[in-house]
């Protein structure tokens, strides 16, 4: 229990200390793209600075990227175990997707009452009236993808960069035959009933209402897939 307290500490604390370093500098830009367009037209009706979060989302991308392979090599050596290592990253993925998440709610929610034109990436699909379903649903959005990069970072790291490169062709051909069968082989109905499900998946039911519940639960689903995949890989990772 020591070595896993310590490697979370050191894992929240190496990466919490970039995130405000990182907010400083996406601010900074906003507010000088706004002062620019206000100077320019004088009016911030211009700005296009909508949906932020999306490079918060960049941001823990790669965070999850780094956590896979810096960090697992420093402290594989110190000791720790691959089960250790595992959950030190989960927890500080959480953590920093967490603060990200509630930061970004805030922001979201308060440049769209002082800017109405503004829109946050959960405002625009589920709208503005709960507060607390915009961060729940930002947390898990940011914990997907945190997931789905260590996961990837991880397989290409044990599969090699020949055998990733011709999985990456594999990935993007099946994308291409996926859309063409759903154009041109299965029939209208069937695809109809699976674009509902998946729309039902995000929250919009046939209904016309709008479920909060439903899409976080897939990201949850999703994200607990890929740790689970990411564990089984860094159990057969070596050095």
């Amino acid at each position: 229990m020591k070595k896993l307290k310590a490697a979370i500490q050191y894992e929240c604390l190496t990466s919490v200390k970039y995130v405000w370093l990182f907010y400083l500098i996406q601010y900074a830009a906003v507010a000088l793209i706004t002062v620019i367009v206000m100077l320019s037209v004088n009016t911030t009706e211009e700005v296009g600075t909508n949906c932020l979060e999306f490079n918060t989302l960049i941001y823990v991308g790669i965070l999850g990227g780094l956590g896979a392979k810096e960090d697992f090599r420093m402290l594989i050596q110190n000791g720790f175990t691959r089960r250790c290592i595992f959950l030190a990253a989960a927890s500080m993925f959480a953590f920093i997707c967490g603060v990200m998440a509630l930061v970004d709610t805030a922001v979201g929610q308060i440049l769209h009452l002082v800017f109405p034109a503004y829109s946050s990436v959960f405002g625009a699909l589920y709208g503005y009236e709960n507060v607390f379903a915009n961060w729940i649903w930002l947390f898990c959005f940011y914990m997907l993808v945190c997931s789905l990069l260590y996961l990837a970072v991880l397989a290409i790291n044990k599969a090699g960069k020949t055998i990733s490169i011709c999985l990456g062709v594999g990935l993007g051909a099946a994308v291409l035959v996926i859309v063409a069968l759903f154009r041109y082989v299965v029939p209208g109905e069937t695809a109809a009933k699976i674009a509902e499900a998946a729309a039902a998946a995000m929250g919009y039911l046939s209904d016309g209402t709008v479920n909060r519940v439903f899409p976080v639960l897939t990201m949850l689903v999703l994200a607990a897939l890929s740790g689970a995949g990411a564990y089984a890989v860094l159990r057969r990772t070596e050095l």
